[in-house]
């Protein structure tokens, strides 16, 4: 089982894996010309799990299970493995943080018994970090492993580096790095040379044995999302490596802010016994942001951040050659003014008007380069944009960045956090626009702990996602959530897919009885995008393939961003 080796089919040359042995043997079989590696790529429980994901996301399992492990570097097999690793213990070096935690102890304990289960973590700001290595700790102590998933690469997460300081040559990095390098950390991996593996979402699929607790640190971030086949969120992976198997692990999801889908799976949540919030100002925006109140605390402050969602410095509104609403003359798209020169944020062209071709414009100032530019003026400590996420330096420095500025980097200790357009959360497309806001400005000002503070400007204060801001708990932004996408027709928890096909596609999907059914015509093609019951996805799944086979469906992708 789990053999990579190479047949002829239809005259080609093709490459496939063994699953196992079968007494269902057609009458027809095409024989292995060879096996192309050594290497097993998954064993039983792996391909259980593969079974279930592709059944879950309507693929077909060889998509599946290609994305088990990176792509393959023969080089790199049959090559010595290191063994001469340092094995730090962690027994003793590991705070128990978790006995100031509501159910805390109840968790630790259950990794610690090899109970299975699954459950929510909203740790403390501060605390992101050490929780994760307490319970990995506790999995160690019990004679098993631990998976910790981080959402991004660059630059490493301090979880990620956190685990490493503690548990020495134990854990194994499983981030970045050239495709040679990645498929030789996954052999020592399979090869059962770490204890501990901390990975990007395709650590998911880590071949370790013996698991313990798998942790999903920051549930809510997008990059946890799968963009290509077979479109898989890795929290849902976490979820069903913590069911499938003979003895699977617990199953953590970390966040300061959950997601709706986690929240609304019921599961046990852990969470401080005292609160562990900075203090939240909701003020009312002032011209470019710059609040008084804002205005004044920024006189006074020696390392803050100042969050500015929108970039550029600002968005160009007339044409000054033939007064014509500025617009690109290559697809029609806004103009915007960043890094000395006004582009379209569309087709990313030089800035040219749409009726006259003139390349003059004005520009109504708004953008985190024009918030650098008056926060500079302001602050009594130096001001950057760096291009690169970092928090401020401790001799005083106050930074300004978007969202892609707020990553896993530990503990700020800052005197202030500000978060800028609030607003435009409550404006953008997608149905999880506020949600995703809201987790990223909550990471932001868990950045003030333990004794700075944050300011937040909003027209709406009794906004949900804002209130959820203030009080550091988003219970009732997620009930509203829950409601309001329910009210659009995609409930939380209810399997999404976008499905292209003939004019046939539409009668049969709605055999299927979808909670939503949207239709329409693109390029000659049917798309449709759909919401089903959980327990209907198997049955449409096949239906999908069994028309795939006839030529009436062309594509299906789950989970869409919509």
């Amino acid at each position: 089982m789990g053999s990579y080796v190479r047949f002829r089919f239809h005259g080609k040359l093709t490459r496939g894996w063994i699953l196992g042995a079968t007494e269902d043997i057609p009458a027809r079989m095409l024989p292995v010309m060879r096996v192309v590696s050594a290497v097993r790529f998954f064993d039983a429980a792996m391909l259980e799990l593969a079974r279930w994901v592709a059944e879950r996301y309507v693929t077909p399992l060889a998509t599946v299970l290609d994305a088990l492990s990176p792509p393959r570097v023969a080089g790199e097999e049959g090559a010595a493995v290191a063994s001469d690793a340092t094995q730090t213990a962690p027994a003793e070096v590991v705070e128990p943080i978790l006995d100031g935690y509501r159910g805390g102890s109840a968790l630790r304990d259950a990794i610690g018994a090899a109970r299975d289960g699954s459950w929510i973590l909203r740790p403390a700001p501060e605390h992101e970090a050490s929780v994760v290595i307490e319970l990995v700790a506790a999995s160690l102590r019990a004679g098993r492993r631990a998976l910790v998933i981080v959402p991004e690469a660059e630059p490493v997460p301090v979880t990620a580096s956190a685990l490493r300081s503690t548990l020495g040559d134990r854990v194994g990095l499983f981030v970045g790095g050239s495709p040679r390098q990645r498929y030789r950390r996954w052999l020592e991996i399979a090869d059962g040379r770490f204890d501990v593996v901390v990975g990007t979402r395709s650590a998911v699929f880590a071949p370790l044995r013996d698991l313990g607790v798998i942790v999903v640190s920051r549930e809510a971030h997008p990059a946890l999302r799968e963009d290509r086949a077979p479109y898989h969120h890795t929290r849902d992976i976490a979820l069903a490596r913590g069911r499938l198997g003979v003895a699977p692990p617990v199953c953590v999801l970390s966040a300061l802010c959950p997601s709706s889908e986690a929240v609304a799976l019921g599961l046990p949540e852990v969470i401080p016994a005292e609160r562990r919030w900075p203090k939240v100002e909701v003020v009312r925006p002032g011209s470019e942001g710059r609040a008084p109140r804002l205005l004044e605390a920024l006189r006074e402050t020696r390392r803050g951040f100042v969050f500015a969602p929108v970039p550029g410095y600002g968005i160009a509104q007339v044409c000054r050659s033939c007064g014509a609403p500025a617009a690109c003359a290559a697809c029609g798209g806004m103009l915007r003014a960043e890094a000395g020169e006004i582009r379209c944020v569309v087709c990313e062209a030089l800035g040219r008007c749409a009726v006259c071709g003139g390349s003059s414009f004005g520009v109504r100032r708004g953008g985190a380069e024009r918030v650098e530019e008056w926060v500079s003026r302001f602050a009594s400590v130096p001001v950057s944009r760096p291009s690169s996420p970092r928090l401020p330096d401790m001799d005083g420095e106050v930074l300004v960045g978007g969202p892609g500025s707020v990553r896993d980097l530990g503990v700020g200790a800052l005197d202030l956090v500000a978060i800028l357009d609030a607003d435009i959360a409550g404006r953008r497309p997608g149905l999880s626009a506020r949600e995703r806001a809201l987790s990223v400005w909550m990471e932001a000002v868990g950045w003030a702990r333990p004794n700075g503070r944050a300011i937040v400007q909003s027209s709406s204060p009794s906004e949900p996602a804002v209130q959820a801001l203030v009080r550091g708990n988003p219970d009732r932004f997620h009930a509203r959530e829950r409601e309001r996408r329910e009210a659009a027709g995609f409930p939380v928890g209810a399997p999404v897919f976008r499905v292209v096909g003939t004019e046939e596609l539409e009668p049969a999907i709605d055999e299927h009885r979808p909670i939503t059914a949207l239709t329409t015509s693109l390029g000659g093609r049917t798309v449709c995008l759909l919401a089903l019951e959980p327990g209907r996805v198997p049955a449409f799944g096949a239906a999908m393939r069994r028309l795939a086979s006839t030529g009436v469906v062309e594509r299906v992708e789950a989970e869409p961003h919509i």
